[in-house]
């Protein structure tokens, strides 16, 4: 793992992390949809249905509409190393097994 997120630092095979981050992202928002549609379909139904459920399915909507829109939008970005002024530095800055 530690291998492709350097990878995705140092910029080498940029556009295969383009095409399938932005993929997963779409697919995240398509599972938003889908559950979306669901619930809303749900919560208009009769009475006798499980509210854990409804409030489980909010859930996937919301981390999938963010985590899902990030990707599609920013896609391998997401992974950038930034400098950080030296004022925000709360750690000692060491350098990983090489």
């Amino acid at each position: 793992m530690s291998t492709i997120l350097r990878r995705l630092e140092t910029r080498q095979g940029r556009w295969m992390a383009e095409m399938v981050l932005r993929a997963l992202g779409l697919a995240l928002l398509g599972l938003c949809v889908a559950a979306s549609l669901w619930l809303y379909h749900s919560v208009h139904r009769s009475p006798m249905h499980e509210h854990v459920l409804e409030w489980a399915g909010a859930m996937v909507i919301v981390m999938s509409w963010s985590a899902g829109g990030a990707l599609l939008t920013v896609g391998p970005g997401l992974f950038e190393q930034i400098e950080l002024p030296a004022r925000y530095v709360r750690f000692p800055v060491t350098k990983g097994p090489e």
